[in-house]
C-alpha cells in the first residue's frame, strides 16, 4: 500500500518544523520515524528533508507512507464482508452475527480480519488489520479500520476524545422507561475471564444512554435506542440487565432463547471526522431480520 500525501505550506504554517507540521495533522512521533527512515519518505520541494526543517510558506512538502507487509498471523479466508464505504484511508463494514471481529483461541480463520485479508489478498494489496473500534461476536453493524497507519492515528486520537459517535440499536426484555441514564461502575466478575458486572467497589465508571423506540406488547419486548459515554466490555448488556430489561437470547446475561439466538444488539450510527479530509462522516446499517422480527 502506498499513500502520498501533499500539503502546501502556507502563511501561519511557515517558521514551524516539518515534525512539528506533521504531529499537527495527526501523525505521531512514531509515523513521523517511519517516514523519515523510509526513502523519499519525507521531501520538501522535491528534495529528501529533515525533521527538523523550519518550514516556508510556499513549500510543498510531501510524505509517502509505503506499506509493504500485511498483518502476520491472519489467514485469507472467503468469508461474507459488506463493505459499506471504502476510500484510500478508511473502510466501514457491517459486521454479521456470529463473526468475531479479531482472531483467537478457536478463532483462526472465521473471523472479519481473516475475511478482510481475503479481499485484499484477491486485490494484490498488502492490508494491516486496524479495527478503530470493536464489537462482540454476536453484535451485529457498523464497524471502522483504517487502511494505513496515518488513519489509525488520527482515528485513535478522535476514539480518545470522544469524537467518534456511535448509536446502537437492542431488543431488551420488558417495557422499559420512555428514556433514562445508567451510570454504574463495570468490573469483572469473579471467577470469569469474560464475564462482567456492575462493581461500585472496584469497577471502572461506564455510563449508558437509552431512549425507547418502540415496545411490542405481544412479546413484551422494547427496542432501544442507545449512546455510551464510555467503552466498557460489554457495556449494554451488563447496563441493561442490571435495571431488570436484559437483552434476550444474551448467552451470559439472559439465556431466554425463545425469540432470538443470540443477543439482539446492533451497531446502528457511526459518525466521526475523516481522518484525512476532515469532511464529516455518517454511516446507518439497518436493522438484521432476527431483530426486525422482534419490533
Amino acid at each position: 500500500m502506498k499513500r502520498l500525501f501533499t500539503y502546501n505550506i502556507k502563511t501561519d504554517e511557515q517558521n514551524k518544523t516539518v515534525e512539528e507540521f506533521l504531529r499537527g495533522r495527526g501523525f505521531s512521533h512514531r509515523l513521523v520515524v517511519h517516514l523519515r527512515d523510509t526513502a523519499m519518505g519525507l521531501s520538501l520541494n522535491g528534495a529528501p528533508v529533515f525533521t527538523n526543517h523550519k518550514l516556508t510558506a510556499g513549500d510543498t512538502l510531501k510524505a509517502l507512507l509505503i506499506e509493504d507487509t500485511p498483518s502476520r498471523n491472519i489467514v485469507p479466508a472467503d468469508l461474507p464482508l459488506h463493505i459499506v464505504y471504502e476510500d484510500e484511508d478508511i473502510l466501514v463494514i457491517n459486521k454479521d452475527a456470529g463473526v468475531p471481529v479479531h482472531p483467537s483461541q478457536g478463532h483462526f480463520e472465521n473471523t472479519l480480519a481473516n475475511a478482510v485479508a481475503w479481499y485484499y489478498s484477491q486485490k494484490n494489496e498488502p492490508f494491516v488489520f486496524r479495527a478503530i473500534s470493536r464489537l462482540d461476536r454476536d453484535t451485529t453493524g457498523l464497524l471502522l479500520l483504517a487502511k494505513h497507519m496515518l488513519s489509525a492515528c488520527v482515528l485513535s486520537q478522535q476514539m480518545a476524545k470522544r469524537q467518534i459517535r456511535r448509536e446502537y440499536r437492542a431488543i431488551v426484555c420488558g417495557c422499559t422507561e420512555e428514556a433514562g441514564t445508567i451510570n454504574a461502575p463495570i468490573g469483572r466478575t469473579d471467577g470469569s475471564t469474560i464475564e462482567r458486572q456492575v462493581d461500585f467497589s472496584h469497577g471502572e465508571s461506564a455510563c449508558t444512554h437509552y431512549r425507547r423506540l418502540s415496545y411490542n406488547p405481544d412479546l413484551n419486548l422494547s427496542c432501544l435506542s442507545l449512546k455510551l459515554d464510555t467503552g466498557r466490555t460489554h457495556q449494554i448488556r451488563v447496563h441493561m440487565s442490571y435495571i431488570g430489561h436484559p437483552l434476550p437470547g444474551d448467552f451470559l446475561y439472559c439465556p431466554d432463547y425463545r425469540y432470538i439466538d443470540r443477543q439482539p444488539l446492533h451497531s446502528f450510527c457511526l459518525s466521526f471526522t475523516h481522518p484525512v479530509t476532515g469532511d464529516p462522516m455518517e454511516f446507518t446499517a439497518p436493522l438484521p431480520k432476527d431483530m426486525e422480527c422482534l419490533l
